[in-house]
């Protein structure tokens, strides 16, 4: 399909649904992070491939660009007054100035409960203060009345913030696919070797292939890496719920990229080198600043077959699932029909899929097309 027709065509979500066997979904991480295989999809015929690999196949001046999220520990259980059982998933911590009393100590969260609270009403966190846990407040909505989310005040027994609290007394965010509860390793493995700035309820995944050894031979190709932030959102695991694209409304992001970054990637083009992002996530962040040229705020930047990428070049990422917005962005990146063909060719050898997956590594296809929206 050529670039006009492509432009021309209306996609449904049923364009990015594909038949993925329950035991390609992987649990567990391999047991090496570079030992995950890489479905090499830059050519016009898959070659299969391990991720350690990753080097040899980029070039001397190129520039990685990972995202330093950390993922914190954001799912709590508790019980309410009445005896009530629940759970919650931070999905952020409100900075002081988005806070309704300035204090630091707000969150934003999904509660998972039979009943509301009403505002007001005291939950019992991790056993509560009677069990060496922690209280919280339930304050309403967010970010408004007809809000998805709830805002909470978290009132810790010695003054500790939100972060201190979960690192203390939560549990990795596991997505809803994986079946176990956290372990240790999880919280070693949930978890890039460079995470750096807490925030994300999970983890940016084709990030997570990254060891010691592969960032050593990536500086001794002569590769270079610079670093974004985008904390990701539970929102990232919703599914479709419309079959019209433009109707789905995306999730929001905070993201931040340091002026050192903006200075590598003009570096980058000046040489010749190509912008290579780590995982959807910088895509998202790289072009909603390409975009709205913000270096820090919210994004929900839509990314669907059409769009006309201006930073990224080369994109490292996982498998997704089906039917999935992040399906939507790897096939604008690399075009529709090639990205679903090399996910069939996954299924067909047995790739492992979704966050503690096997990786691809995917070239931009040059497309006409409508901005994102």
């Amino acid at each position: 399909m050529n670039a006009s027709s492509l432009a021309a065509r209306t996609f449904t979500v049923a364009d990015f649904d594909f038949a993925l066997p329950d035991e390609l979904i992987a649990q567990h991480p391999a047991a090496e992070r570079s030992a995950s295989r890489l479905l090499d999809g830059t050519g016009a015929v898959p070659v299969d491939r391990i991720f350690r690999e990753l080097p040899g196949l980029l070039q001397p001046g190129d520039l990685l660009v990972f995202n330093d999220t950390q993922v914190v520990k954001a799912r709590l259980f508790g019980e309410k007054a009445s005896g009530g059982k629940f759970e919650i998933l931070i999905e952020r911590v409100l900075l002081p100035h988005e806070a309704l009393d300035g204090s630091g100590q707000e969150v934003v969260a999904h509660i998972r409960v039979s009943k509301k609270p009403q505002p007001g009403g005291l939950l019992h966190l991790a056993g509560g203060l009677r069990g060496g846990g922690f209280d919280a407040v339930f304050l309403g909505r967010w970010p408004d009345e007809q809000g998805q989310l709830f805002r909470l005040r978290l009132t810790g027994p010695a003054g500790e913030t939100p972060y201190e609290l979960m690192a203390r007394h939560g549990h990795v965010p596991l997505p809803p696919y994986i079946t176990h509860a956290d372990n240790a390793d999880d919280e070693r493995r949930y978890q890039t070797v460079f995470a750096r700035v807490p925030g994300a309820v999970a983890a940016p995944t084709a990030a997570l292939h990254f060891d010691d050894g592969v960032l050593a031979a990536l500086e001794a190709r002569g590769v270079r890496r610079a670093n974004v932030t985008l904390h990701v959102g539970a929102g990232t695991f919703a599914p479709m719920k419309t079959e019209r694209i433009e109707e789905h409304v995306m999730h929001h992001e905070r993201y931040a990229i340091p002026t050192e970054t903006l200075q590598a990637i003009a570096d980058c083009r000046a040489r010749g080198g190509r912008v290579v992002a780590v995982g959807t996530t910088t895509v998202r962040t790289l072009e909603s600043w390409a975009r709205s040229g913000q270096t820090t705020g919210d994004t929900n930047i839509f990314i669907t077959p059409g769009f006309a990428f201006q930073v990224v070049d080369v994109l490292v990422t996982n498998f997704h699932l089906p039917k999935s917005t992040l399906m939507m962005l790897v096939s604008a990146f690399a075009g529709h029909e090639h990205v679903m063909a090399l996910y069939r060719h996954a299924v067909a050898q047995g790739y492992r899929f979704f966050s503690y997956g096997d990786a691809m590594l995917l070239q931009k296809t040059p497309i006409l097309g409508r901005p994102a929206s």
